[in-house]
């Protein structure tokens, strides 16, 4: 990639779309087409397509996604598979035909079995069954990624596909019904600490364990591999996480720690604890030349600043 390459980085409000488009300005890319989804409803197939045959991005970052936590996943299972598939499907093959070689698709962690061994491995896909509160979502994930497969090996595409573990930062979705565990717990343990509440609720036993990448690290690790790495022709799927995890006890006794909040936890064992443990092997990324940089309490410290920064617009009724 040059600095004047065309990059259409899809989703670029939320979480992952925004910390691309922060990192690829600071490197000096100039030339990012960017647009809301009021702008451009990407699960509308003409409409994607003729955006794409208009602007001729070079090179696609498929950031744009339906995403939630576990309540928001089992209130929403239709939902969720259906927006999912029809942005997958409408950009990649837009993309393809208005002759876009280079595309990096976003996944989840979620798309490998609900009892891989660990840490997961890449080789580990359809494994096994996958974790039922988030299925639709995975499945539609799958799809996307062995879509780029099939248009790599058909059309000799150069489709990269990243499947990161549970991500955090700036651009966070707090809406409780929606948000994933640590967005959440921030949101509570702040509004608990400011109404000076005596304990938060937490979802779960707070056994399950997480590994969690902060949202700048991973524009990080995909600028990284646009710049290195050629999937042309080829299956390619590579993990991008931070090497450790957390259980979700521990991860709540953090957040209030850094939050400041000191009342009590309450765990609400009624709720699901979904996967026992999510941790990815990210050896592949590693050999590459690619390491997270944000240790877990500092890149909390961070999106609490971001999240008190901006709490009127993010906090959603």
């Amino acid at each position: 990639m040059q600095p004047t390459t065309r990059i259409f980085v899809a989703g670029h409000r939320g979480l992952v779309g925004s910390a691309l488009v922060r990192r690829l300005q600071a490197a000096g890319y100039t030339r990012l087409i960017l647009r809301t989804s009021q702008e451009l409803d990407l699960r509308n197939q003409a409409a994607t397509q003729a955006f794409f045959a208009a602007e001729r991005p070079e090179v696609v970052l498929l950031a744009a996604a339906k995403v939630g936590g576990i309540y928001a996943n089992h209130a929403y299972p239709a939902t969720f598979i259906t927006d999912n598939l029809q942005i997958q499907s409408n950009v990649i093959e837009a993309a393809y035909r208005s002759g876009v070689q280079r595309l990096l698709f976003l996944g989840s962690s979620c798309i490998y079995p609900r009892e891989s061994p660990q840490p997961i491995t890449e080789e580990q896909l359809l494994g096994g069954p996958l974790e039922a509160t988030n299925e639709p979502y995975a499945i539609a994930k799958i799809a996307g990624l062995k879509m780029c497969h099939a248009y790599n090996r058909q059309y000799g595409t150069n489709y990269l596909c990243v499947m990161p573990s549970n991500l955090y930062g700036p651009e966070d979705n707090y809406d409780l019904e929606s948000a994933h565990v640590l967005p959440a717990l921030i949101r509570k343990m702040h509004e608990a600490k400011v109404q000076h509440a005596s304990q938060v609720v937490v979802w779960g036993s707070g056994t399950p364990r997480r590994e969690f990448l902060y949202s700048d690290d991973l524009a990080d690790a995909c600028i990284h591999l646009l710049k290195t790495y050629d999937s042309t022709g080829r299956e390619t799927l590579i993990n991008v996480g931070a090497g450790k995890d957390i259980s979700i006890r521990q991860l709540a006794e953090l957040v209030a720690s850094v939050v400041g909040f000191e009342g009590a936890l309450k765990w609400d064992t009624s709720k699901p604890d979904g996967t026992p443990q999510k941790l990815l092997d990210i050896q592949r990324i590693t050999e590459l030349g690619w390491q997270p940089a944000t240790s877990l309490p500092e890149g909390i410290a961070r999106a609490y600043r971001a999240f008190v920064a901006g709490a009127a617009s993010c906090l959603v009724h």
